[in-house]
């Protein structure tokens, strides 16, 4: 695709005969993850671990729910769940999300972090990019990249994937 039909707002994207069309693409553009929705066990220290970790904006925090923002408008939606509630691995659902650092000095920056919450952090470089694995407050997988896919294809999956 060239800088003409980039599928950047305010640019018409015409198909072309034979061109393969990327599934979810609607009207040109395609669908973009915007939000996701966590569930806790405590609602501070979720906020404030993925305030640090992702360094976006709290915008709204109430007794139960809170909403951080990045600079791209990115959404994380945190969600008290008790100290009760679990969140088996394995089962049916999201089981976690994979986040890309800007460059190796914000990849080293999370490591640290998740240094800070989690004593089985580990750090590999797989088929062209570094993984750094932690777990975040609850216990959950926490995982951020670099490069990202956009610059360092996948053309493996990675062995987490398969197992825990």
């Amino acid at each position: 695709m060239n800088a003409e039909n980039s599928g950047k707002p305010g640019k018409s994207r015409e198909s072309v005969p034979g061109e393969r069309v990327p599934s979810g693409q609607v009207g040109g553009h395609p669908l973009q993850l915007a939000s996701a929705v966590m569930f806790v066990s405590e609602l501070d220290r979720s906020v404030a671990f993925y305030r640090e970790f992702l360094g976006w904006d709290v915008t709204v925090h109430n007794e139960s729910v809170a909403l951080l923002v990045s600079t791209d408008g990115y959404q994380l939606y945190l969600r008290t769940r008790g100290t009760r509630a679990q969140h088996p691995l394995g089962q049916i659902g999201l089981q976690y999300l994979i986040w890309t650092a800007r460059d190796e000095e914000d990849l080293d920056r999370c490591e640290q972090i998740l240094r800070k919450f989690s004593t089985q952090v580990t750090r590999q470089t797989i088929d062209g990019f570094t993984l750094v694995e932690g777990q975040g407050p609850d216990r959950v997988p926490v995982m951020v990249t670099y490069p990202g896919p956009d610059k360092a294809p996948r053309h493996e999956i990675v062995q987490r994937i398969y197992g825990w």
